[in-house]
């Protein structure tokens, strides 16, 4: 068992708001939304998955170049929740979790980094905190398994954090990319 928490990012969401899958859509220098975010992943925890949908498997391949185990979620239909479950199921030994959201390419390295770190000292739940306000990615140590697990909705990981919200550790940052999701094309500019 690695001492490093796993990395899992997220990608068989439907882009519905975005109106195209937006983790295709290239950023500002030209990168796929997706491959920014995995190689930001990759570069702090080399031991992550990336769970996608039937539509991104074309990409297999580039995203497995980049150094992560690709894990096609069947029934990304079913939310957020199942996508955690389907990521947490294909490495359950691990120590913990860092789940981050291909959706949010602006999260500075040095924040994920400052999660693991806490989550390798211990920490039950990570979460960093711009202005009051809980961001991404969330860690969770290997004790949250079951109930990770079991997730199977569109609401993600949210009632637990709320259940076990005196075991949160915050980490205050000035890093906004932690709250800065792409839903729509202009949240790119």
């Amino acid at each position: 068992m690695s001492s490093l928490p796993v990395g899992i990012l997220l990608a068989a969401g439907q882009s519905q708001r975005f109106g195209s899958n937006k983790l295709l859509h290239p950023l500002n220098n030209g990168t796929p939304m997706i491959l920014a975010t995995a190689k930001k992943l990759v570069s702090v925890l080399p031991d992550s998955i990336v769970v996608i949908n039937q539509q991104l498997i074309p990409y297999t391949r580039q995203l497995e170049q980049l150094g992560l185990r690709v894990v096609i979620n069947e029934h990304a239909i079913n939310g957020i929740g199942n996508s955690i479950a389907c990521g947490i199921c294909a490495n359950q030994d691990a120590t913990g979790w860092l789940i981050a959201l291909a959706d949010m390419p602006q999260i500075k390295t040095e924040t994920m980094t400052q999660l693991i770190n806490k989550l390798k000292d211990g920490a039950d739940i990570v979460a960093p905190q711009y202005e009051q306000q809980r961001g991404h990615p969330v860690g969770f140590n290997q004790r949250y398994k079951d109930e990770l697990i079991a997730l199977n909705d569109d609401v993600g990981a949210r009632h637990i954090i709320t259940k076990h919200q005196n075991q949160i550790e915050f980490i205050p940052t000035n890093d906004a990319g932690v709250i800065l999701d792409i839903d729509k094309e202009s949240d790119i500019a």
